[in-house]
């Protein structure tokens, strides 16, 4: 697993150009992840109980960015090393939400690329909604047990979260408006500019990745093995999110 050591970076590539993983704003922190990664599902739990916890919902956003590891692995996000995960990652916050798969192994998502691309549709309706959508497609996949590969199913949850514009969000999943992003996402993300997921950068170049969780696998890589977590410091949430507001 990465480092967690928050670091400054330039703000630009070696060209002078804006450097894409950053946000646009002070107010907003750049969160790259998938939706099937379970140190992921921790650190988005975090980051929103920490916001809350702080008193800054309304004035601190959270742009989620694709990290589709489907592209970096060039295979399905194996289910054996996603439930070996689950018992280790989710002692870290239970609240977030956990489930061992109970469906039959054809139901199980075999791609997160739809889902992705619904979180960035919504944000052309707001980051709110974007974040609402992000956060409950998470807990339909990890707490739910339920296929977010599926176009219905990513429609439903939309509506559950009574802050999407559920029409909107299906038009532009059918005509791929925000394919292009998520693509644009995944292209600023490689040759090792966004580590893993997790990885989040605030507007004035700090980044952390993993933020707070170091860990190592026992007995196999992923999907033969299991995680093991070295380092847990929470802490770090409420270090990353007070730095952003200082932003302000």
């Amino acid at each position: 697993m990465t480092t967690t050591t928050a670091t400054a970076t330039t703000g630009t590539t070696s060209s002078g150009v804006a450097d894409p993983r950053l946000p646009a704003t002070p107010d907003t922190i750049s969160v790259y992840t998938d939706l099937n990664c379970s140190f992921a599902h921790v650190a988005v739990h975090r980051l929103h109980e920490t916001r809350r916890k702080l008193g800054l919902e309304g004035r601190i956003w959270f742009d989620f960015r694709a990290f589709p590891l489907e592209l970096f692995n060039r295979e399905v996000n194996a289910r054996p090393g996603v439930d070996s995960e689950i018992s280790v990652l989710g002692a870290l916050e239970p609240e977030a939400g956990w489930r061992l798969w109970q469906g039959p192994d054809w139901t199980y998502p075999v791609t997160t690329l739809p889902a992705l691309e619904a979180v960035h549709a919504a944000k052309s309706q707001s980051l709110e909604a974007s974040e609402r959508l992000d956060r409950a497609l998470r807990h339909a996949f990890w707490a739910e047990g339920r296929c977010i590969s599926m176009r219905h199913v990513i429609l439903e949850v939309a509506a559950a979260t009574g802050a999407v514009e559920v029409d909107e969000l299906a038009n532009a999943l059918d005509t791929g408006s925000a394919r292009a992003a998520v693509t644009a996402q995944y292209e600023s993300a490689r040759e090792g500019r966004v580590n893993c997921s997790p990885h989040v950068f605030l507007h004035d170049g700090t980044d952390m990745a993993n933020p707070g969780i170091e860990a190592h696998w026992v007995n196999g890589d992923f999907g033969q093995g299991f995680p093991v977590i070295d380092r847990d410091s929470p802490e770090v949430y409420e270090e990353l999110l007070t730095h952003a507001a200082r932003l302000l």
